[in-house]
């Protein structure tokens, strides 16, 4: 399996060493603590605002957002993102923390173009996370896993990323590695998530390189892993019991927004 699937594993598999740092590579994929966290509602919510919003409006993310978190609490919801569910008027708050690239991966499934990924992660961003930091993650996000998804090569990628984006992949993981702590901020986990995928060799390894890295894990795997799912498969024992451990309307969603997905990739072979 492809696709979005990539996002919602590698939150499920990182959730256990989010508070538990390792960086053992050959880390345990699922524990008694695996879960799906606030990365996974908020994709969730995302590709439920694609799937039923044409329009793609701000305020149609939001009702959904605010709905889908408040019908499953506590799930690591940040503190200043906590009021923000709770508000009866939201509105962004000038955050660059790395919420807006975690939730993102729809986007870049969903998008025809580039310049679609670019201007649908700037909408899915800017409701709360309006910081130009927090629109350069999510726009970071979302454009490596179109860029992987249309079959571009690692190069290409992190070209365009440096260039365009403005994040600085030159680091080895070798070199993250030693000094690298949990952080919340975008510019400081989205170009390390990145660099897990640049050096990967398949979608499990990708995952453990960014959960070994002993810091955010759980959104660092959110970030790389849709990039990997981009390329690679997700294995079988791994995707099965992800989905396991899902509501079944975040599987029905899953479904139908990787059924979307199909469909928009024939349109556009047919262009």
């Amino acid at each position: 399996m492809k696709g979005i699937i990539g996002a919602i594993a590698g939150d499920v598999i990182g959730s256990a060493y989010e508070f538990n740092p390792t960086r053992d590579y050959n880390f345990e994929l699922f524990t008694p603590k695996s879960t799906f966290t606030d990365d996974t509602v908020l994709t969730m919510a995302n590709a439920q605002w694609l799937l039923e919003d044409e329009q793609h409006s701000h305020e149609r993310l939001v009702a959904i957002m605010q709905d889908l978190c408040n019908r499953y609490p506590d799930r690591g919801y940040g503190g200043r993102f906590a009021g923000w569910i709770g508000s009866r008027n939201p509105q962004p708050y000038n955050s660059y923390g790395n919420g807006s690239a975690m939730r993102v991966s729809p986007v870049g499934y969903y998008a025809k173009s580039l310049e679609e990924a670019l201007q649908l992660a700037q909408v899915s961003a800017e409701v709360t996370h309006n910081h130009p930091e927090g629109i350069k993650g999510a726009q970071a996000t979302a454009a490596a896993i179109f860029l992987a998804r249309k079959g571009k090569k690692k190069d290409e990628i992190k070209e365009y990323i440096e260039n365009e984006i403005g994040y600085d992949l030159s680091r080895t993981l070798e070199q993250i590695r030693p000094d690298y702590t949990f952080n919340e901020l975008c510019q400081t986990t989205v170009p390390e998530a990145l660099s897990c995928y640049l050096e990967g060799f398949g979608y499990e390894d990708v995952i453990r390189l960014a959960v070994s890295l002993a810091a955010d894990a759980d959104t660092l795997a959110a970030i790389a892993g849709p990039v990997a799912s981009a390329v690679w498969e997700v294995p079988n024992e791994i995707s099965q019991p992800v989905i396991a451990l899902l509501s079944e309307e975040f599987c029905t969603t899953l479904l139908r927004f990787n059924e979307l997905v199909a469909k928009r990739e024939n349109e556009m072979k047919l262009l």
